[in-house]
Order: C-alpha cells, then sequence, then structure tokens
C-alpha cells in the first residue's frame, strides 16, 4: 500500500512538471519571443491622427547601430532649425517606431531633433528575444553615445512610452550613460519585470506566481541571462541624478497605476521630478486622452530642463 502511495505521488509530480514545462513554454512565447503579428497603430478617430499624418511626411534618415551582436534599426529626424538637442523616443512591448509617430510629431514640433529606434526584437532591428528593458537599456545608451560621437554638443532627453518607460528609467540609473543625455520622460512604465508579469498573470490568467511564473522566469534565466526580478525600474531610480517626468493614466489597468507612484517615490533624493496623472486615460492613452495638458506638461518640463535657447 505504501509503495502504492509513493508511485501515485511521483506519478502526479510528474505530471504536474510536464503540464508546468508546456505551460512555461507557451507562457515564454508570449512574453519574450518576437513576432510578426502587425503593429497597432493610433486609430484613424484618434485626436492625434493628425500627427502621425504630419509625421509621415517629415524627412527621416535611416540609422543603424551594431550592438551585442545585433544590428539595430532607428529613424532620425532633424528639427526644422538646426540645434543640438534630440530626443530618443523608445516604444512599448510588442510595438516599433511606427507606433511612435504622434509623439515624433510631438518633438518635431517643439523644435528637437528625434530619434526614434527599434528595440532588439522589434521591428526593422535585429533579435529574436523581447527583453522588456534589461537589455534595451544598454542599447538606449549605445544609440545616445553615437548621437554624442557625431554631435558632441549633443543634449538629450530620453522619453519611453510602457516597456520603452522602463527602459529609459532602468537607462536612468547606469553609470554608462553619457552626460549629454540630461533629462528623462516615461509614460506609463512597470516598476519591475517581475512585478509586472505577476500582475499580468493574474489579472489576465487568473494565475498565480507560483509555480508558473517562477518557470517563465526560469526560462528566461537559461535563454536570455537573467531572471525578471533582476529587472526593476525602482532599484535604477534610486541612483537617477537627473530630472524625470514621470506620466500615468489614474484609468491604466495594464501597468496599473499604483506603479508609476513607486517609481516616483524610489527616484534618489534630491533628483528634481514632476508627477502627471492624466484622468480617464487607460495604458498609454494619456496623450491621446488629453492632448492639451500633456503637451503643455512635457512643454514645460523640455523648456526647463532641456531648453532649445
Amino acid at each position: 500500500m505504501k509503495k502504492k502511495i509513493i508511485k501515485w505521488v511521483i506519478g502526479i509530480l510528474i505530471v504536474l512538471l510536464v503540464v508546468d514545462g508546456g505551460a512555461t513554454l507557451y507562457f515564454y512565447n508570449v512574453a519574450a519571443i518576437r513576432s510578426s503579428a502587425a503593429v497597432k497603430q493610433v486609430s484613424k478617430k484618434s485626436p492625434n491622427h493628425a500627427l502621425v499624418v504630419q509625421f509621415d511626411q517629415l524627412k527621416k534618415t535611416k540609422k543603424t547601430l551594431t550592438t551585442d551582436g545585433l544590428k539595430l534599426d532607428a529613424w532620425y529626424v532633424a528639427a526644422d532649425q538646426p540645434t543640438h538637442k534630440t530626443v530618443v523616443i523608445v516604444h512599448g512591448f510588442r510595438q516599433d517606431k511606427s507606433a511612435m509617430r504622434q509623439y515624433g510629431e510631438l518633438f518635431h514640433q517643439l523644435g528637437y531633433n528625434v530619434l526614434m529606434p527599434d528595440n532588439r526584437g522589434a521591428g526593422a532591428s535585429q533579435g529574436k528575444f523581447i527583453s522588456y528593458g534589461y537589455y534595451d537599456k544598454t542599447d538606449v545608451i549605445a544609440w545616445t553615445k553615437q548621437l554624442t560621437k557625431e554631435d558632441p554638443t549633443s543634449d538629450i532627453t530620453l522619453f519611453g512610452l510602457s516597456m520603452g518607460a522602463a527602459t529609459v528609467m532602468m537607462a536612468s540609473g547606469q553609470k554608462s550613460l553619457p552626460s549629454s543625455v540630461s533629462s528623462i520622460i516615461e509614460d506609463c512604465g512597470y516598476s519591475g519585470v517581475w512585478d509586472e508579469i505577476t500582475y499580468q498573470a493574474k489579472a489576465s490568467y487568473h494565475i498565480p506566481a507560483f509555480p508558473l511564473v517562477y518557470s517563465v522566469s526560469l526560462e528566461n534565466k537559461i535563454r536570455q541571462g537573467w531572471f525578471f526580478q533582476e529587472a526593476k525600474s525602482t532599484t535604477a531610480l534610486a541612483k537617477d541624478h537627473l530630472p524625470i517626468l514621470l506620466i500615468h493614466g489614474s484609468a491604466d489597468t495594464y501597468v496599473p497605476t499604483k506603479m508609476v507612484y513607486e517609481n516616483y517615490k524610489a527616484v534618489k533624493s534630491g533628483t528634481p521630478k514632476s508627477l502627471l496623472i492624466v484622468k480617464g486615460a487607460a495604458h498609454a492613452k494619456s496623450f491621446e486622452t488629453n492632448p492639451k495638458l500633456y503637451r503643455t506638461t512635457v512643454s514645460a518640463f523640455m523648456n526647463h530642463y532641456n531648453p532649445l535657447h
């Protein structure tokens, strides 16, 4: 009888391991493997669609960069009036640079040069995996170094949306970030990869963190070399000395609004910081929900920390 019980227990454990293994591979593919699916764009009904149309008419220069063995691609749009001031715009999860055209046009209208990269694993850039900012932060730093090499008087602001926002926050705490970067704007970025994925597992799939998210994190360690717990915006912000504007929608249920308060609180003591909560805005919809407030807030921040004159 005892032997039978042991066999049953072992059998159940094997079944559970097989199920967890299959689920791990499925969810890892959902979370971290490059996709060829079409990128969602700004709706023609959006109040900001005109910005996309205007941006499409601008002259774009292709720029490339090779880092970590991957060739990365970007658009560069020079300001109408020559300037050393540039904004690097970083897109979100399962997006590419084309999804950021409304922001590109916003900063172009404000008078800045604009660099819009495709993250690794997205758009015209190489790469199989999505790294949630862990490797993207070093890619962004490489882009800023290239801009600075091309123009040693560059004054750069990093802007990111969602995963891109987490990327620029993670970059803010890196010693390798060149002094030419003078400020950060993040819009709806998560406090950490582990925090976001465990939240999504529960909110979207009703799955607790244990054991599946731990298994997916282990799979990521095997394939990409890092655990989800290692990529935290809050840890980087604790080292950030650059002025930062944090933006979030009050109705964000994808990256919950509470995370912006965690990020805001984490910013290194003494570092200038501003917070904008856009009432009624869902995830990554703050600009489209209240274009006037968004533009005014971003413009004021830029005029203070990266002024054109």
